[in-house]
């Protein structure tokens, strides 16, 4: 197995870091490319929030996948792979296909129980089949991952334990100003987390309007939400009305400027504004946050409350239902992770069974071949008998040993079990040995042959 999984999350860097990280579809074309032009990587997913960047590739190599890994994504932060490190964790193997359910059930969201991460993993892995950066090894990975993420949310409670990015957001808007039942919302961009956003509000009892660069888009998000549409030039005469400004665009510059919510909030002494910002990059001014009346929740808003599993209240759950539902997802992740390690650990020793299986008929038949030209008057139906009697010998002393490597494979470093079944029987050894899980700093300085299988730095 060489499954590798390098990235980073807002689990270890903070919301500046991962605005650098920020790509469009794009960036993240460009990043798969390069990802399987380079040397030691054949196949890879780039999954890309706003919450994390991480990538998922197979590799021949640890050290070799890890730094060709580090390069790309330290290129698109514009940074140096030493400056990167201490944010930058490192998967492999076993850890690398856990690491990626956790994900794919949200477990490792900064809402934990969301399911928009499971959408936005479908979608990468989509993205890579499209570029052809998946193959024979990823294929049954991922779509195990989609899987285990869908299995959790339906079998689980988890749902109940956790909830969108917007919808946390929208209940920090209701702390300040109150239910949402008839207040005025604008939602900027109109992309998947816009169309969350209009939706929410909706339910919520808002009065939606739409603001995009793209009117048609504007329009038909607007009309799902029997909201109304409005273009970008008109966001000066908008916020004058709004109680929540909710803005979630793939702009990679400032689109809610300070001057533009200071001219709103003109002529309404005593009355707030919520402005949600839910893009990475930021969508609004760093200055928004100190104009009189505004009240901005950002993702390193979020980032700063996240405690275990987050309540609306911001707390940690201290519900049991809720703890028990997040027991049992990481319960089923554990159990798909240690099937697919079965699946793909009996799948590297079938080589070798194979191998050894045709050195024996190999073996079985010069002798045969030997025993005709010692005893060429030896009879049709005698030369059957003991070609018969010797395969079945043969596969007398070969069943245990293949029915055990086999049984073997699926335990931790059963693979072990096969390497020695090829040096017994000279059918060769290709072993490289790595840590499961390190940190960046760790992975590009330790040497894997000092290491011991299944070890965690």
């Amino acid at each position: 197995m060489s499954l590798l999984a390098v990235g980073v999350s807002h689990q270890t860097a903070p919301v500046a870091l991962l605005e650098q990280f920020a790509m469009g579809t794009d960036d993240t074309v460009k990043a798969l490319h390069e990802l399987v032009g380079s040397d030691h990587v054949s196949e890879a997913i780039v999954l890309a929030t706003c919450n994390r960047v991480e990538v998922f590739a197979e590799v021949d190599r640890f050290h070799g996948g890890v730094s060709d890994v580090s390069r790309v994504l330290a290129r698109q932060a514009g940074a140096t792979v030493e400056e990167l490190s201490p944010y930058v964790t490192v998967h492999y193997e076993d850890q690398a296909v856990a690491h990626l359910f956790t994900v794919a059930a949200g477990l490792d969201s900064m809402v934990v129980g969301e399911t928009q991460v499971l959408g936005q993993l479908r979608n990468a892995y989509a993205l890579a089949r499209e570029q052809g950066t998946v193959g024979r090894a990823m294929h049954p990975v991922a779509q195990r991952a989609l899987r285990v993420g869908k299995r959790v949310h339906s079998e689980t409670g988890i749902d109940r334990a956790g909830a969108s990015l917007v919808s946390v957001s929208l209940d920090r808007a209701e702390e300040r100003i109150g239910a949402l039942h008839g207040r005025r919302a604008l939602v900027i961009g109109a992309g998947s987390m816009g169309a969350l956003a209009a939706t929410t509000l909706a339910r919520r009892g808002a009065c939606v309007t739409v603001v995009s660069r793209t009117p048609e888009h504007a329009r038909r998000l607007a009309a799902s939400v029997e909201g109304r549409a409005a273009g970008l030039a008109d966001l000066p005469a908008e916020i004058p009305a709004a109680d929540v400004l909710v803005t979630c665009t793939g702009a990679r510059g400032t689109v809610v400027g300070t001057e533009v919510v200071a001219g709103g909030m003109d002529g309404r002494p005593g009355r707030p504004l919520v402005v949600v910002d839910l893009a990475l990059p930021r969508d609004v001014d760093p200055g928004v946050a100190a104009v009189p009346g505004v009240h901005v929740v950002d993702l390193a808003l979020l980032q700063g409350e996240r405690s275990g599993v987050l309540l609306p209240d911001g707390r940690a759950s201290a519900s049991p239902v809720a703890a028990d539902d997040v027991a049992a997802a990481h319960a089923l992740v554990e159990a798909e992770t240690a099937l697919l390690r079965a699946e793909r650990q009996a799948a590297a020793v079938a080589p070798t069974v194979s191998a050894l299986r045709s050195q024996a008929a190999e073996v079985v038949d010069a002798e045969l071949l030997r025993l005709s030209t010692r005893v060429p008057d030896l009879d049709a139906r005698t030369r059957a008998e003991v070609a018969r009697t010797v395969h079945r010998v043969v596969d007398k002393l070969l069943h245990e040993p293949t029915v055990r490597v086999k049984e073997l494979a699926s335990a931790p470093g059963g693979v072990d079990y096969a390497d020695a079944l090829r040096a017994l029987f000279g059918l060769g050894i290709d072993a490289d040995v790595v840590p499961e899980r390190t940190t960046l700093a760790e992975a590009v300085t330790v040497d894997p042959d000092e290491l011991r299988p299944g070890g965690a730095a």
